[in-house]
């Protein structure tokens, strides 16, 4: 991956409002990979301005995939380019606007905070699925076990024609 990713970088290198870049999280940058929660290589996340937590990229790997995610970054609706807000956003960003930093900070932690308690729920239930999932697997293979040889010498137990 680390030929694609040179070659993305070097392709914006010098983007007026796009830049890609790597941080060596077992070296220099090992703080910084630490404050991101980077644990697993490689790790690509995505920034905006004045988003310090970013987002983590999921997508394919190859220079087409990355290339691709790309072309979605850059300046997006905020209250510096309102030209590139939908009809549906801009009443939003200007209500939003108009709030105090004090409360659009609340809500901001509000929301995330809903988010937390609801990716702990699901967390909670994976491990609860894969935990009976595992119990069943294990049950079936028992079963597998005991019945197949059982199984295989009935089916010998009929004469061939």
């Amino acid at each position: 991956m680390k030929p694609d990713w040179d070659a993305l970088a070097k392709e914006y290198e010098g983007h007026p409002s796009v830049l890609i870049a790597d941080v060596d999280c077992t070296a220099g940058g090992k703080s910084l990979c630490e404050k991101q929660g980077v644990s697993g290589y490689p790790t690509i996340k995505t920034f905006a301005v004045g988003d310090d937590a970013g987002v983590k990229y999921e997508g394919g790997r190859s220079l087409d995939d990355l290339k691709k995610h790309a072309a979605t970054l850059g300046p997006s609706c905020s209250v510096d380019h309102k030209e590139l807000c939908s009809a549906e956003e801009l009443p939003q960003l200007e209500k939003f606007a108009a709030m105090s930093s004090e409360r659009r900070n609340g809500r901001l932690v509000k929301l995330q905070n809903a988010i937390k308690v609801k990716e702990n729920d699901f967390e909670k239930l994976r491990a609860k699925l894969t935990k009976e999932f595992e119990a069943s697997k294990e049950y079936l293979e028992t079963l597998q076990n005991k019945y197949n040889p059982i199984i295989k010498l009935m089916r010998s137990a009929t004469p061939a024609a």
